[in-house]
């Protein structure tokens, strides 16, 4: 029924000044529309991130957003760093090892960081 629809991740933010600055000039994403009641929808990619603002910002205690970025994984995370995005690491997940910022488990690497309301995303070379 939806499998050939596209779908677009929504986050929730405190400051939408804040989170726009954030995605667009930390993470590098253009802007797709702007709407006056301040939802900022980005374009990444194939696919669209939606920023709102909401009180419930910041709770999802999981990954809200993930960017497949291959072979880059290294080099976007460098330069990510020298932007001041600190990388979160998890030392409890099964048959994980981490190096440095990245998690290895099997073929797969990831690496998770914060926005600045603590919505958890991440980049996966996959």
């Amino acid at each position: 029924m939806l499998g050939t629809n596209d779908a677009i991740a929504n986050l929730a933010v405190k400051d939408i000044t804040a989170a726009r600055k954030f995605y667009e000039e930390t993470l590098g994403l253009q802007v797709a529309d702007a709407s006056e009641d301040g939802v900022v929808t980005f374009k990444s990619g194939k696919s669209s991130l939606m920023v709102y603002e909401s009180q419930y910002a910041g709770t999802n205690q999981a990954t809200s957003a993930t960017w497949v970025v291959g072979n880059e994984l290294e080099s976007i995370i460098q330069d990510l760093r020298k932007k001041g995005v600190a990388f979160q690491h998890y030392d409890d997940l099964p048959d994980t090892t981490r190096t440095g910022d990245i998690h290895v488990c099997g073929d797969v690497k990831v690496a998770w960081f914060k926005d600045p309301d603590g919505n958890i995303l991440s980049l996966v070379n996959g």
